[in-house]
């Protein structure tokens, strides 16, 4: 009698242990359920407090993101977050990004601030949160000076190169020019593609292309603006409201020193010359004028 107690007690013991662990690993179940829905982003306490901003930007795009020749990046949306983390009080950590991958990487949280010449889209807007807009843009179309392209009626039969994740992209799938499409995922890439001759015409953002052209010789914009005029601003994660606002009450605080104007100055002028009046490009304030 007393083996058998002893069995029905450690039986029962174990049936105890099991369930034990039962609870404790449906536990740690929820709890890892609970961390992963965890929000993608940090807010601006937790930047300060980590000392460091995380920064997408473009290396390949001058002069509005790009690696200099001593590693260094360069550009108009960098000389913008140096003073954005200078105003934080941090440092910056740039992680370099291709057009197609700016919404994830901002969405996932891989990075604090979009800042890579991000045009401002319906479509972007469902994903990302934008802040206040400090550029102007619309589209344009670079070619050989040899074999301009004028219009749109020009691309028939041709190969137009384009950048994927971008709005050129987006335009050129909507709107069949009879051109054949040959897409890219860096800039650098189909830059060379347009230098290679393995494309008629190159289309991206108008500022990058007049500012392109006229660093390299043979080459023309014989289409200066293409569809709607748009806006560049910075990105966050959705309902990132801390960063968001931050942002944007630095954008508009920059407006009485006119920080963009010495932004285009420092880093835009040299590429445009005398061919576009900064007005047409620069916005402060976050007001399109």
């Amino acid at each position: 009698m007393k083996k058998k107690f002893h069995f029905k007690k450690v039986t029962a013991l174990l049936l105890t242990a099991v369930a034990t662990v039962g609870i404790l690993a449906g536990c740690g179940s929820t709890t890892k359920k609970s961390s992963s829905s965890k929000t993608a982003y940090r807010t601006v306490d937790e930047i300060k407090k980590d000392g460091t901003l995380k920064v997408g930007v473009f290396s390949d795009k001058a002069p509005f993101g790009y690696v200099d020749d001593q590693g260094k990046y360069q550009g108009y949306d960098v000389y913008f977050a140096e003073r954005i983390a200078k105003d934080l009080g941090v440092k910056i950590e740039y992680t370099a990004v291709d057009p197609a991958s700016r919404v994830d990487y901002v969405a996932t949280g891989k990075v604090d601030l979009m800042l890579a010449n991000f045009t401002v889209t319906d479509e972007r807007a469902e994903k990302v949160d934008f802040a206040l807009p400090y550029m102007k843009v619309s589209l344009g179309v670079v070619s050989p000076s040899s074999a301009p392209i004028k219009s749109e009626a020009d691309l028939k039969g041709k190969t137009l190169i384009l950048a994927k994740g971008t709005t050129a992209e987006t335009y050129f799938t909507k709107n069949d020019t009879g051109a054949n499409l040959e897409k890219y995922d860096q800039y650098a890439d189909a830059y060379n593609a347009l230098l290679d001759g393995r494309g008629d015409a190159f289309s991206t953002d108008n500022t990058e292309v007049i500012a392109w052209a006229n660093q390299n010789k043979g080459f023309t914009v014989g289409i200066t603006s293409l569809g709607d005029v748009d806006t560049i601003a910075p990105a966050v994660a959705k309902g990132n409201k801390t960063l968001l606002d931050w942002i944007n009450k630095e954008i508009t605080s920059l407006a009485d020193e006119q920080f963009f104007h010495a932004d285009y100055d420092a880093t835009l002028k040299n590429f445009y010359g005398a061919d576009i009046n900064p007005d047409d490009l620069v916005v402060e304030g976050g007001k399109v004028e």
